[in-house]
C-alpha cells in the first residue's frame, strides 16, 4: 500500500522551503488531513506554495500562509543602479584594477549612502581591503570581513631600549613561550569578562561558539597577524609622557574563529535574503530592522570586543614575562561597522573593511612592514574620506604570487640588512609583497596626522 504521508524530504522537493514552517505544515497535515492521500496533500501544498495570499483566512494553513508571505517580503531579488554614486579614491596610481571594479559595484548598490577608497586598497571578497561604505540602515557582513574586529595594540614600555639587543634572545624566548598562531592554542588559557557576556546565550551561533572562542582567547591567527617588540619614536608630547623613543610591543590579529563564523553564518542568511546579481552576490546586506539585522550587529560587536581581550592578554602575559608595566596603551581596529552620522547630521552605517576610524582626535596606528616604520596617527575627520584612512601599507603581491616569485635567502639577507630578526611568516608575508609605506602616507596628509613612529625589531607570526 502506498504511503499517504508527506515528509520533510517530500516537501522541499515541491520548494518549501527550510525552517520552522516546514515542521508546522508537517505537523498541520498529520493533525487535520490524516485519512487524505498523498496525492491530495501534494497538490494543497502546491496550490499553498503558488498563491499563499489565498490561505490567510483558511483555517488550518492562515499562520503559514502568512510566514510565507513574509518570506517571500524577506526574499528581496533588488537591482544595482546603472551608474555608480561618486567616490574619492586615495593614491589611485597605486590601486589595481581589482578594487576599483569592486569600489564601483559596491557604490551601485541601492542602500549604498557614500564611500571612499583609501590607498592602501587591494582586492578582497565583495567590499576591497580597504574599502569604507556608508548605507542607509543595512549592514553588510563581508563589507566589514572574515575577520571582525581585527585590531592593532601598542604598549609603550619603561625598559630601557637597549634590551633590544643586550636581551635579544631573551625577548625571542618571550615571544616563543607567551604567543600562540594559527591553530595552535594555551595549555591553559585565561579567563576574561567577555566570554560570559550574554549574547553566547541569546543567540544559537554564538552559543556553539563559546568553547572555541574560550580555547582560542589570547592567541593571533595566521596570515598578516603579529606579535613584535621595536622602538617606538614619539614626536611630542600628545599622549602625556615625554617626547623620546621607548620600547614598544605592537600586535596586530582579530576574532579568531569565533568572528569567521559569525560572518560565514550572517553572509549566507544574507544572500539567501537578498539575492543581488552576481558579480555583487558578496555585497548582500542585512536590514538593521530585521532580526537578522539586528542579531549580526550584536554578534559583530561581541566578535570585536572578544578581538581586543585578545590583544589585552597577549600584552599582559608578555608585560609580566618581562617584569614591567606599560605606561601607555593605543588600540584601534578595523573591519568593522560604525553607526556614524553623515553631514546633514542623519544616521549612516560605516563599513571600514582594512581601513582606519580617523575622525577628529581619534589616534590609531597604520603598520607597514616588517622593514618599514609604522605611524601612530590622529585622525582629521576629513568628511570626504568618511572620517577614515588606511589600515597599511596594502599589498602590491598576492600571496600566490610571492610564494612563486620570492626566494628564502632574498628575504633573509633584506631583513639582516634592516637588522630585523623574524620567528617565523613565509614568503607571502614578506616585506616585499607590501607598498611603500611612505607613499601611502603620503596620500593621506588630508587624512590623519603622525605623531609618533613605530620601528620593528624582533617579530613573532605563525611558523
Amino acid at each position: 500500500m502506498a504511503a499517504k504521508n508527506l515528509n520533510g524530504k517530500d516537501l522541499r522537493q515541491l520548494g518549501f522551503p527550510e525552517g520552522k514552517l516546514l515542521g508546522a505544515v508537517l505537523d498541520t497535515l498529520d493533525r487535520h488531513y490524516k485519512g487524505k492521500s498523498k496525492k491530495h496533500k501534494t497538490e494543497l501544498i502546491q496550490n499553498l506554495l503558488l498563491e499563499p495570499a489565498f490561505y490567510k483566512n483558511h483555517p488550518h494553513f492562515n499562520e503559514i500562509s502568512l510566514g510565507l508571505l513574509q518570506k517571500e517580503k524577506d526574499t528581496r531579488k533588488p537591482t544595482l543602479k546603472k551608474h555608480h554614486q561618486p567616490y574619492r579614491i586615495y593614491g589611485v596610481e597605486g590601486i589595481a584594477k581589482g578594487a576599483l571594479d569592486q569600489m564601483e559595484i559596491a557604490m551601485r548598490l541601492p542602500v549604498t549612502h557614500s564611500g571612499a577608497l583609501m590607498p592602501d586598497a587591494h582586492q578582497g571578497y565583495g567590499l576591497p581591503i580597504g574599502g569604507v561604505l556608508a548605507t542607509n540602515r543595512a549592514v553588510i557582513p563581508y563589507g566589514v570581513g572574515v575577520d571582525i574586529g581585527c585590531r592593532m595594540c601598542l604598549s609603550v614600555l619603561p625598559s630601557p631600549v637597549s634590551i633590544l639587543k643586550n636581551q635579544l634572545t631573551h625577548l625571542k624566548k618571550i615571544l616563543l613561550e607567551n604567543t600562540q598562531f594559527g591553530r595552535s592554542e594555551f595549555k591553559l588559557p585565561l579567563d576574561h569578562p567577555v566570554l560570559e557576556r550574554v549574547e553566547f546565550n541569546d543567540i544559537r551561533v554564538l552559543n556553539q561558539l563559546k568553547d572555541k572562542a574560550h580555547r582560542q582567547i589570547g592567541t593571533s591567527g595566521g596570515g598578516n597577524h603579529f606579535v613584535e617588540f621595536g622602538l617606538v619614536e614619539l614626536l611630542n608630547d600628545s599622549f602625556g609622557i615625554a617626547a623620546g623613543t621607548y620600547l614598544a610591543l605592537l600586535s596586530h590579529s582579530g576574532s579568531r574563529g569565533l568572528g569567521a563564523s559569525v560572518a560565514a553564518h550572517y553572509t549566507k542568511i544574507a544572500m539567501e535574503q537578498c539575492q543581488l546579481p552576481k558579480e555583487a552576490r558578496h555585497l548582500a546586506w542585512l536590514d538593521l530592522d530585521t532580526e537578522a539585522g539586528q542579531e549580526y550587529w550584536q554578534a559583530m560587536t561581541l566578535a570585536g570586543d572578544y578581538a581586543s581581550a585578545n590583544h589585552h592578554q597577549i600584552h599582559h602575559r608578555i608585560e609580566k614575562a618581562l617584569g614591567e608595566k606599560s605606561i601607555l596603551r593605543i588600540e584601534n581596529h578595523h573591519n568593522f561597522a560604525w553607526k556614524e552620522k553623515d553631514a546633514d547630521g542623519n544616521e549612516i552605517i560605516v563599513h571600514r573593511k582594512g581601513a582606519t576610524p580617523a575622525g577628529v582626535g581619534a589616534i590609531g596606528i597604520i603598520p607597514g612592514s616588517m622593514t618599514s616604520p609604522g605611524f601612530i596617527v590622529r585622525g582629521k575627520g576629513n568628511l570626504t574620506a568618511i572620517n577614515s584612512a588606511s589600515h597599511g601599507a596594502g599589498r602590491v603581491l598576492s600571496r600566490r604570487k610571492a610564494q612563486k616569485l620570492l626566494k628564502k635567502a632574498e628575504v633573509a639577507k633584506h631583513l639582516q640588512e634592516a637588522g630585523v630578526e623574524l620567528i617565523g611568516s613565509g614568503l607571502d608575508e614578506a616585506p616585499m609583497v607590501y607598498k611603500d609605506i611612505h607613499q601611502v602616507m603620503a596620500f593621506q596628509q588630508d587624512l590623519v596626522e603622525v605623531l609618533g613612529r613605530f620601528i620593528p625589531k624582533i617579530i613573532r607570526m605563525e611558523g
